[in-house]
């Protein structure tokens, strides 16, 4: 509330350095996440699949790995391919994170953290991530590589055909929250989440968002063993670490609002246990929501480019079109009693 009461207030230097500084602090809390959820990935696909993860730097648990990769790739010579689009290639991976970074800013945590109170929040969430789709079409242009393209390709094609799917799905929601605000989504979950009143959107909403994520099963526009590294061929460095970050604080975030959507956000699975506080209720589902992401990474193989555009247009289109329907009907009949 401190946030939007800042947000609501007159400009002024000493309010502008406490946005900044809660801004920042937010910023912190998601690299962290980034910087552990990658090792606990790989901790996990290592257990899954009966091999070890990192193990030694920072003792057997590994804890300093990932800071020894981003060090390794914050000091990695930066290459431009000579026959690239300098200007569009340098840009590309900027138009990736900014966006990634931009949706955090209206995501709800408890019913006191949160930034901006937007009334449009879910609208603001999908326009915003829309965006990341340019950067990685335009990595994939610039970089001059015939690889790289396809890359760049398959991640418009695959990303704005399963953004429909994915919005459509949220849809329910809205008729039955009345509401776009996530906060209101929230508070409309009191006494049952929607993942139990809307459970096909649900699992649209989760089988889009991987697609979008562009994660296992769904990892087409840099499946390596085709692509190289599709749309991110020809990037190193810092500049690659931006793509592959871009990922992961889209990870946070849609885990975040897979939450906020479905589970109820800060609310208790059962009124009686209230006396817990929402912000554990919201870790613990946060933290299941992203073990459910490895998970599946570390158990599904990758699927055909063909299979995955059929099944965005013929099978998630549809299913989330009848849930709208139906959705639509149940309201009305409830507002008749």
């Amino acid at each position: 509330m401190m946030m939007q009461e800042l947000l609501a207030s007159q400009p002024s230097a000493l309010n502008f350095l406490i946005f900044f500084i809660q801004a920042v602090a937010l910023l912190m809390i998601v690299l962290g996440f980034v910087t552990y959820v990658i090792l606990a990935e790989r901790k996990v696909l290592g257990f899954m699949q009966s091999r070890y993860g990192p193990n030694r730097v920072g003792g057997r648990l590994g804890l300093l790995q990932t800071f020894a990769d981003i060090l390794k790739l914050l000091v990695k010579e930066d290459t431009i391919p000579a026959q690239a689009d300098k200007k569009l290639y340098i840009l590309a991976p900027g138009l990736a994170i900014v966006p990634a970074v931009g949706v955090l800013g209206i995501l709800p945590f408890t019913e006191n953290f949160h930034f901006a109170d937007v009334g449009i929040g879910l609208l603001y969430y999908f326009a915003i991530a829309g965006i990341t789709t340019l950067g990685l079409l335009i990595g994939g242009w610039a970089s001059n590589n015939k690889y790289a393209l396809l890359g760049g390709a398959r991640a418009a094609a695959q990303m704005i055909s399963y953004e429909i799917p994915l919005v459509m799905s949220v849809i329910g929601i809205v008729l039955l929250a009345g509401s776009i605000n996530l906060i209101d989504i929230v508070e409309a979950q009191e006494k049952v989440w929607f993942a139990f009143t809307q459970p096909i959107a649900f699992i649209v909403f989760l089988i889009a968002a991987l697609a979008e994520l562009s994660r296992v099963p769904f990892d087409l526009p840099e499946s390596e063993n085709e692509l190289v590294a599709g749309f991110q061929t020809e990037y190193s460095g810092f500049r690659w670490a931006m793509f592959y970050l871009a990922e992961y604080v889209y990870a946070f975030a849609m885990s975040v609002l897979a939450v906020v959507l479905f589970l109820g956000g800060w609310q208790p699975l059962f009124p009686f246990l209230d006396f817990i506080p929402g912000a554990v209720w919201f870790g613990l589902k946060f933290a299941v929501m992203v073990f459910g992401l490895n998970w599946i990474r570390a158990t599904w193989p990758r699927v055909r480019p063909d299979h995955l555009m059929e099944f965005a247009w013929k099978v998630l289109l549809p299913i989330s079109l009848a849930n709208i329907f139906l959705t639509a009907i149940f309201k009305e009949v409830i507002n008749l009693f």
